[in-house]
């Protein structure tokens, strides 16, 4: 994996395909254990969390069912403070067993105004699995149930990560060159 390009910035590897899909096969079979004899929901968190959500899916074997969420508080490589959310979400959450899929959690600030909306729906279970965390960055409590790997606090790129629309359909995980 070389370095690339993206827009003004370049990014050297971090994470590769390899190792990204094992990890996602392992938290896969661990969702499976926990999860047997529920009819779960997961939720996608779009636009970042598309391929973690596809190929986690790939991998169960419970019967779950997807829908998707549309939230955002990036604007090239920094937060900007603000979610918004663009697409709504139109599914009954009263008494089901319900799994958020985060691409990555940096401050939390984006699940902890989500989170609420959620819970005033009364789930019988609420829980976060996240490709990716940033420890250091972390700035509300988020409990994280299912993690893929914690990471420092610098800005990624690609498995469905952006930097201004571009590289999230690079098939492994990049860092910024600071």
């Amino acid at each position: 994996m070389p370095v690339i390009q993206v827009h003004d910035k370049q990014f050297q590897p971090y994470i590769n395909e390899e190792q990204l899909q094992t990890r996602i096969k392992e938290l896969a079979a661990q969702l499976n254990n926990d999860l047997q004899g529920s009819r779960p929901l997961f939720i996608a968190i779009l636009n970042g969390s598309f391929m973690f959500a596809a190929d986690i899916f790939k991998h169960l074997d419970v019967n779950a069912e997807i829908c998707f969420i549309k939230l955002a508080s990036y604007k090239g490589t920094k937060s900007t403070g603000n979610v918004v959310t663009a697409i709504g979400l139109d599914e009954d959450l009263f008494g089901r067993t319900v799994v958020i899929l985060e691409d990555i959690v940096d401050t939390g600030k984006t699940l902890s105004q989500f989170l609420p909306q959620l819970e005033h729906q009364h789930p019988k279970k609420l829980m976060i699995a996240a490709l990716l965390h940033k420890p250091e960055a972390l700035q509300y409590p988020i409990k994280i149930d299912y993690l893929g790997f914690s990471v420092p606090n610098k800005f990624l790129l690609g498995y469905g990560l952006d930097y201004d629309g571009l590289g999230r359909n690079l098939p492994e995980i990049y860092q910024l060159v600071e």
